[in-house]
């Protein structure tokens, strides 16, 4: 279970952008979040991904209170979530070719030896092909770049999705791509998904269930 309880969050203490939030995803479902630009979506799902320490209120994940946030974090928690952005260019280091990118959580938890399988696997689920590994960033479109965070997310085989506005850059076939793609690995893994977005449509097709953002917290926040 992943569990948010009464979250409140922000930048400042003083004016914190989400308060008294609340979000449960059981295991294998697919729960959506819908709100405006601007609400605070992305900052508790950043929460959700133990990037952001909340100011108030607890995560628990698999059972296990959250104490620590960030890099700080017990391995066996950050590893069990994965995490993909609205803006790959962002989120993305520029020096990188698509497999190095790829291979980021590999090489930083001690596990070089798989990287040469999990890339070529991964690579094939998300739709890059050999050519489009070998180029950084710049060299690829945003939603070739998107299919690699997607694919960096996936690598360490997450009990957890947190998708951030994965698609809100894209067009019909890539978002279609890549909602494909995240699908595929909860049937096979039983991940359970946050995703978070502004497009009704696409989250109910999506998700088991869209909780709306004036629904999960006290009151309406004033910024993301």
């Amino acid at each position: 279970m992943l569990d948010l309880h009464d979250i409140t969050a922000g930048y400042d203490r003083r004016t914190p952008v989400v308060r008294g939030a609340a979000v449960t995803v059981a295991p294998g479902e697919a729960v959506g979040l819908l709100g405006p630009s601007g609400c605070g979506k992305s900052t508790l799902a950043r929460v959700a991904a133990l990037l952001h320490r909340p100011d108030a209120g607890t995560v628990t994940l698999d059972g296990e209170p959250v104490r620590r946030w960030r890099h700080r974090a017990p391995r066996a928690q950050r590893t069990a979530i994965g995490v993909v952005f609205q803006q790959p260019r962002l989120s993305a280091d520029p020096r990188l070719p698509l497999t190095d990118l790829i291979a980021e959580p590999l090489r930083a938890n001690g596990l070089r030896q798989q990287v040469p399988e999990r890339v070529t696997e991964l690579a094939s689920t998300v739709g890059l092909t050999p050519d489009l590994l070998r180029r950084r960033p710049h060299e690829v479109s945003d939603g070739q770049l998107q299919r690699a965070c997607l694919a960096r997310a996936l690598v360490l085989r997450p009990r957890w999705l947190i998708c951030d506005e994965m698609t809100a850059m894209l067009d019909a076939s890539t978002t279609a791509a890549l909602v494909a793609a995240v699908e595929e690995y909860r049937a096979t893994s039983g991940a359970g998904l946050l995703a978070v977005g502004h497009d009704q449509v696409l989250l109910n097709r999506w998700c088991d269930r869209t909780l709306h953002w004036d629904d999960i917290t006290g009151r309406t926040a004033r910024a993301a």
